[in-house]
């Protein structure tokens, strides 16, 4: 990945707004690591630059598919 971060794609069981976008358009999920992979709970837990690294993959997709319509 050209962000120099490691990906993996991952199916997701939970009905997210994705699932219910996709009838639209394309549509995909950008996931960051939370510490003991805990998620939706009071316990889970996220660094900061794991966050930013999320944001920063959400914007160059942005970038990108801004790109691919011109």
């Amino acid at each position: 990945m050209e962000l120099g971060l490691r990906s993996r794609r991952m199916p997701s069981g939970a009905a997210h707004d994705c699932m219910h976008l996709a009838r639209l358009a394309p549509s995909g999920m950008i996931f960051v690591p939370s510490r003991g992979g805990i998620s939706h709970s009071p316990d889970e837990w996220t660094t900061k630059e794991q966050c930013a690294a999320g944001a920063n993959v959400l914007l160059h997709t942005v970038l990108r598919v801004d790109e691919r319509l011109k």
